[in-house]
């Protein structure tokens, strides 16, 4: 009679039995919670929307902010869009001649005017 052994070295041959549970039962309360949790949320970020543009327009108007623990401000910048310039230069320098893709640039930067981006901070 013949003896088969088989060797699996200790920590290459890791199985894993898991007992077999069903899924609990997915609830209409929870259902309902969830969709009332959804609306909700909906509605308070309709409320932060509109409060923040009700401050971003009466700072831009000039009012005042009551002094105590928080402040609120407006950060503006602005910038202009140049990521096109090393391809407009290139082919400036084609069509106008060597030395001028840069002057050609400059002028189209000049004459461009800043996007305008205002962000309320309130601390």
């Amino acid at each position: 009679m013949a003896t088969q052994s088989v060797i699996h070295p200790v920590g290459q041959s890791k199985i894993a039995v898991l007992p077999f549970s069903s899924p609990q039962a997915i609830t209409q309360t929870e259902l309902v919670l969830f969709m009332s949790l959804k609306g909700r949320l909906q509605q308070l970020e309709e409320q932060v929307a509109a409060t923040q543009e009700s401050l971003k327009t009466r700072l831009e108007a000039g009012a005042t902010v009551q002094p105590g623990d928080h402040i609120a401000r407006l950060d503006e910048r602005s910038r202009r869009n140049v990521a096109w310039r090393g391809v407009a230069e290139d082919l400036a320098e084609t069509v106008f001649g060597d030395g001028k893709g840069a002057t050609y640039c400059d002028e189209v930067l000049a004459s461009t005017e800043p996007t305008r981006t205002v962000t309320l901070v309130v601390r």
